[in-house]
């Protein structure tokens, strides 16, 4: 199968694209002259023909009326898809943009940050330049809050294989996928709305259940078109068909006031009702192989009606309801239909026939946007692999493992491998030669692993695991917290989850460093044999090669690695690549020395 390069696709579809808006943009101007030239014909048909009566001149006057409201509802839909095709090129920019690792422009997830979470802040999940904004393309902020939790916290086998198959196959809809997000870009859908649909949606029906208000629903819109009728009959006169027509209207404005919390309680949902309608609609018209995908489209099937028609239902009532805003429009409709009213039943019907399916719907359009960010992901990278799960203990085994968040030509990637219980990697090496970044290289691909993404690696096998790092301790003022004392809780909860045989992958990098040179080495080592005691896996960076020297003592357990520096002089380069062994060569005189220390 011939691989499609991202780049070349995403220029070729601008060009189609342009050409598609330029094309929509003459129709517009095209609709304008006709919805004029309509508007003129009516008037000037109607005057033409007055002479043969004015049944005939009304007749004209209503056929050309017809073409203009066929020509507005040309120009409506015209100018929805110029939006779409404009938001289509924006999509598209935006990931040739993605491509040149110009990523910021995307949500960066800063509200899913947690200074006690085991691993993303070390890693850079969520935040500016984070994995999380370099892979989100989602809209939907319920869709967001999901593919915040699979980065988050790992998942089964049995679910990362389904939704790996998932992304797989949608990563090869790319104009499906893209359709998708420019919907979910048209008035975002919010948790507010899905608050204010379940808070209203659990609220009992106040009308429906009442004869007396299913009678005047039907009573008053009689009387009030009765006394309209009589009037232009003259069966009663102009002062009385007043005095009664305002009756009229202060009852149903009553009820109006009745019905106003029901409005406040939806008021701005229907816009975001439109948006998810598109959406599923999108959902579910799409032809699925996978079972993962069928999965979700069964959220939105149901036997008498699909769930893009109901929720557009629900949107065309909040619309009507809507209506209430124009005084011009609304002071006659009610007058003489009791709009409210009739808007009120129309929703608790709503309501009824829905009540049970609305949170399937919004977390069916949340999976859909996750699982399509993973397929766009690996649109963007064909060379990155997707992982094998193993169900053996511990396994990370990797070739050509590189950091996804640095650009392919500057990326160094390395190949690691570890597997069993109680194994350790210690990692020596000199300043600046990537000790922390392969520790994130490592930690990240496990994340995208365990969420069913692809990694960046040419393989990659995994066994099931959780990501525990300390790398990246910061003090807390507030809470006086310094930071050896932040390190030491970190670590105590490193310690728990070991002793209580949690399937994690631990990531150390530099432990202990915010105490003596004495007790972070007494420390440290305590610490290693405790874990190896503990059967616990991992990787642990340090500057202190007596460590290394552990390998002796437990040699079933410890393997050394390390990044290394050669030195040209004054000069140092860097390789970035993960050896064997014990580090040799260190920089750290040499820098000191560059900044005016004299040795």
């Amino acid at each position: 199968m011939e691989i499609i390069k991202p780049q070349a696709y995403y220029e070729k579809r601008i060009q189609t694209l342009l050409a598609q808006l330029q094309r929509l943009t003459q129709t517009r101007n095209q609709l304008a002259w006709l919805r004029f030239f309509s508007v003129i014909g009516a008037f000037g048909i109607a005057w033409l023909l007055r002479t043969y009566g004015w049944p005939v001149s009304l007749i004209g006057f209503i056929i050309f009326t017809g073409l203009f409201l066929y020509f507005l509802t040309r120009d409506i839909n015209n100018n929805a898809a110029i939006e779409n095709t404009q938001r289509l090129i924006t999509i598209n920019q935006q990931e040739l943009s993605a491509l040149q690792h110009q990523f910021h422009h995307f949500p960066d997830g800063h509200q899913f940050q947690s200074p006690l979470h085991p691993y993303t802040g070390d890693l850079d999940i969520f935040g500016k330049a984070s994995l999380y904004q370099y892979i989100n393309r989602t809209c939907a902020e319920q869709a967001q809050a999901m593919l915040a939790g699979w980065l988050s916290a790992p998942a089964d086998i049995p679910t990362l294989l389904q939704r790996q198959e998932g992304v797989k196959e949608i990563a090869s809809q790319s104009e499906w996928r893209q359709q998708l997000q420019s919907y979910g870009m048209d008035n975002p859908v919010r948790h507010t709305t899905a608050q204010k649909l379940s808070s209203w949606m659990a609220m009992p029906n106040t009308f429906r259940q009442q004869w007396y208000w299913q009678i005047a629903r039907l009573l008053l819109p009689l009387i009030s078109f009765g006394l309209l009728g009589a009037y232009l009959f003259d069966v009663i006169t102009s002062s009385f068909f007043l005095f009664s027509i305002t009756l009229m209207m202060i009852i149903c404005f009553g009820i109006s006031k009745r019905v106003l919390p029901i409005h406040s309680s939806l008021s701005k949902v229907a816009p975001e009702a439109f948006t998810l309608s598109n959406s599923i609609a999108w959902i579910e018209q799409l032809n699925c192989k996978r079972d993962y995908l069928k999965n979700i489209q069964r959220k939105f099937s149901h036997d008498q009606y699909t769930a893009s028609a109901q929720i557009r239902g629900l949107g065309k009532i909040l619309e009507r309801f809507d209506y209430r805003l124009n005084f011009l429009v609304f002071i006659p409709l009610n007058t003489f239909l009791c709009w409210d009213l009739q808007q009120v039943f129309a929703l608790e019907k709503w309501k009824e026939d829905n009540r049970s399916n609305m949170e399937a719907w919004f977390d069916g359009l949340a999976d859909m946007e996750a699982v399509s960010s993973l397929g766009n992901c690996s649109f963007n990278h064909p060379e990155w692999v997707f992982p094998v799960y193993s169900t053996d203990e511990a396994v990370v085994e990797s070739e050509n493992l590189g950091h996804p968040l640095i650009p392919a030509d500057k990326r160094v990637n390395s190949s690691y491998s570890t597997s069993g219980k109680g194994q350790l990697s210690l990692i020596t090496g000199s300043n600046m030669a990537g000790k922390s970044t392969f520790l994130r290289s490592v930690g990240v691909n496990i994340v995208l692993a365990m969420c069913g993404a692809p990694v960046c690696a040419r393989s990659f096998r995994v066994s099931p695991l959780k990501v525990m790092s300390s790398m990246r301790i910061s003090d807390n003022l507030e809470e006086s917290t310094s930071t050896f004392y932040a390190e030491l809780k970190k670590l105590k909860e490193i310690i728990e989850a070991v002793n209580r045989k949690e399937k994690v992958f631990l990531l150390l990098d530099e432990i202990l460093r915010g105490t003596n040179s004495a007790d972070r080495h007494a420390g440290s080592a305590a610490l290693i044999k405790q874990l190896i005691q503990h059967e616990a896996s991992g990787i642990l960076a340090t500057h202190d090669l007596e460590l290394a020297k552990l390998v002796s003592e437990y040699p079933a357990h410890i393997r050394n690695y390390h990044f290394d520096v050669q030195v040209a002089g004054e000069e140092l380069y860097f390789d970035y690549k993960l050896k064997d062994g014990v580090c040799q060569s260190m920089n750290a005189s040499i820098l000191m020395k560059k900044i005016g220390i004299e040795l």
